[in-house]
């Protein structure tokens, strides 16, 4: 999952996703991150200016709403049973999306720093570039740590 690591809303959700999925499925990088960026432009999101997440199901790459249904079909029950959106038509789930979207910084504020996880969390964050993506996006300059942004 990318996420914008200094959005409130955003990290607040990461942190939710983390107890919830106890199973430790799930893996994070905020776009911030070298990781992150890289993903995003290669996927065409702005990175200094994302209007969504996203979500890799199976290696393929979603956004906005798709995103979210493609992440609670990985949650347990009864969490999972939030999927049951998918009856709202995709237009109306991506419009109200983007509603939320846009306005996240609004409603519960940004940080001026990537939220930092705990050394137990660490490990279901990546930040750098996997080496065998190095080199993969012209003009990437992404240093190799794998320290949260």
């Amino acid at each position: 999952m990318v996420f914008d690591g200094v959005c409130n809303f955003c990290s607040g959700q990461v942190q939710l996703l983390l107890k919830i999925d106890r199973a430790g499925a799930l893996r994070f990088t905020a776009i911030q991150s070298p990781y992150g960026r890289h993903l995003a432009a290669r996927h065409g999101l702005d990175p200094d200016d994302p209007t969504t997440f996203m979500f890799f199901d199976r290696g393929r790459p979603l956004q906005e709403s798709d995103a979210v249904l493609a992440l609670y079909d990985r949650l347990p029950a009864p969490w999972r049973w939030l999927r049951l959106a998918r009856i709202v038509p995709r237009p109306l789930r991506d419009a109200a999306y983007r509603l939320l979207a846009r306005n996240r910084y609004r409603l519960l504020g940004r940080r001026d720093t990537c939220m930092v996880p705990s050394l137990a969390e660490r490990a279901r964050f990546v930040d750098a570039v996997p080496d065998s993506l190095q080199g993969t996006l012209a003009g990437a300059s992404a240093p190799s740590s794998n320290r949260p942004s």
